[in-house]
């Protein structure tokens, strides 16, 4: 079985990691990518990396009929607000659609006027919407064919908490996250302050009163505790190119020990294919360099009972398991394909 794959936006950073990765997988054919900048070009033109690979391929121009005739899958890589003009059309045409803009994690369409300022006009896609993280997800994912793919932010904090909201150990409400995050994140055309010499040798935070990837958290974390729960992220820019680490402070609601929470990482993550929890052995703790090219998450934590604290960590590749890998690991579920086909990459190191 080969399913044809096409990709919008494909010119991109994340769309260049959903060519370099969809390149292995043995049951998908890229059959279109589009690009605004590079119509009729080859794909190494935007993607240097992948020269030798997609001979036959160029950039198109984004026209949904060929894309409908021509493909079985669509990823979308396009910025928040443009995915809304083509995802109903593709599924309406009968194409699984794998969104990696925010235009479908939200499924109260209340939240898109707090956190997007605009009303959104499909709320029965919300509700069809399947949030595309494995982890909480995969049952749901089988099948699915709108796949809201999760932002890199709220990936690393959900990761990094969701052990600790599962168990009911933590305060609810008020949870505190800390997100690291390279210069790669804000996409390959930059702003004064994204455009990585700006960035190098910076530690700064941005959105600090309130980063939009925390809808996400709240949503997920509410629906994993059945109560609505209090979460504030703050993101920092550092000076790396690649890489997000989340740092989630929580409170105590009764003594536990490091081998409780352990127990309770073990219980949720045990069994995950791209999940390591890393505990005790150096690097300590979570580090993305240590993830960096990869489809892993590496998960820890650090209790400081003086203080009744409990920190979560999560290290990711913004790119793979924040953006483009976790894209494809649920592709392959709703699929029912072998979940790791196309990802089953080591980290780079050095890196």
């Amino acid at each position: 079985m080969v399913v044809r794959v096409a990709i919008i936006g494909a010119s991109g950073y994340t769309g260049g990691e959903l060519l370099r990765l969809l390149a292995l997988h043995p049951y998908v054919e890229v059959t279109v990518a589009t690009s605004r900048e590079y119509v009729g070009k080859p794909i190494h033109i935007a993607h240097f990396n992948l020269r030798g690979y997609y001979r036959n391929l160029r950039f198109s121009k984004l026209d949904l009929d060929t894309i409908i005739n021509s493909a079985d899958v669509v990823f979308t890589s396009l910025p928040h607000g443009v995915s809304l003009q083509y995802v109903p059309k593709l599924l309406e045409s009968g194409l699984r659609v794998v969104d990696l803009s925010a235009d479908f994690r939200l499924k109260n369409p209340e939240s898109y006027r707090i956190w997007y300022d605009f009303e959104h006009p499909y709320p029965d896609l919300l509700a069809k919407a399947v949030y595309g993280l494995p982890e909480l997800h995969r049952e749901e994912l089988r099948g699915a064919m709108l796949i809201a793919s999760p932002g890199c932010n709220a990936t690393a904090s959900i990761l990094a908490l969701a052990p600790l909201v599962k168990a009911g150990i933590i305060d609810t409400s008020r949870i505190v996250v800390d997100v690291k995050v390279g210069s790669s994140e804000r996409g390959s055309n930059p702003t004064i302050g994204s455009h990585h010499p700006e960035r190098e040798g910076a530690m700064r935070p941005y959105e600090a009163d309130g980063h939009r990837h925390a809808a996400e958290v709240i949503q997920e974390l509410s629906l994993l505790a059945g109560r609505i729960v209090n979460v504030s992220l703050v993101p920092h820019s550092v000076g790396s190119v690649r890489g997000v680490l989340a740092s989630a402070h929580s409170w105590l609601l009764r003594e536990v020990s490091d081998i409780d929470l352990f127990r309770v990482y073990s219980e949720l993550y045990s069994k995950e294919p791209f999940i390591r929890i890393i505990r005790g052995v150096p690097p300590g703790y979570p580090d993305p360099k240590y993830v960096i090219g990869s489809n892993y998450a590496d998960v820890g934590f650090a209790l400081e009972l003086r203080a009744g604290r409990v920190t979560g960590f999560a290290a990711i590749d913004n790119l793979v398991k924040g953006a483009a890998g976790q894209a494809i690991q649920a592709f392959n579920i709703a699929m029912n394909f072998e979940e790791t086909l196309g990802l089953k990459l080591p980290p780079l190191k050095p890196a």
